[in-house]
C-alpha cells in the first residue's frame, strides 16, 4: 500500500486528508510541522508528502529547502497545500505543484495519483 505523509499542523485539515486518503487506499504518515515532516520522511519514504507552507516550527518553504539538501529524501515528490500565498506562485518558485486551501479533494486525489503511479 502507497504511503502519504501529511504535513499540516491545523488538526481539523490533517484529519481530513488523513480520511481522504484512506478512502482511497493510501496509507498515511502525519507531522504538525516541517521539522517532524523532515523526521517522517527519513524513518520512512512515503510515495509523496502533502505539504502545508505555513506552519510553526518549520515552515514549508524551510522544508523543501532541507529536504533538497538531503540526498537520502531529495527526490520524494512534494505537493503544496496553501490558503497564504498564490499557489502559482508557489509552484513557480519551488517547482513543485501546489493547491490551493479549501482544498478540493479531487485535485488532491489526483496529485497523489500522479506521484505515487
Amino acid at each position: 500500500m502507497a504511503c502519504v505523509l501529511v504535513v499540516e499542523d491545523n488538526s481539523d485539515v490533517r484529519n481530513m486528508l488523513v480520511l481522504l486518503l484512506h478512502s482511497h487506499s493510501y496509507e498515511t504518515i502525519t507531522a504538525r510541522n516541517g521539522a517532524e515532516g523532515l523526521a517522517q520522511m527519513r524513518e520512512r519514504r512515503p510515495c509523496v508528502v502533502l505539504l502545508d507552507m505555513h506552519m510553526p516550527v518549520m515552515d514549508g518553504w524551510q522544508f523543501r529547502d532541507l529536504q533538497l539538501q538531503d540526498p537520502a529524501i531529495a527526490d520524494i515528490p512534494v505537493v503544496c497545500i496553501t490558503a497564504m500565498w498564490h499557489p502559482q506562485d508557489v509552484e513557480r518558485k519551488l517547482g513543485i505543484p501546489c493547491l490551493g486551501k479549501p482544498v478540493d479533494f479531487p485535485s488532491v486525489i489526483r496529485a497523489v495519483e500522479r506521484a505515487c503511479g
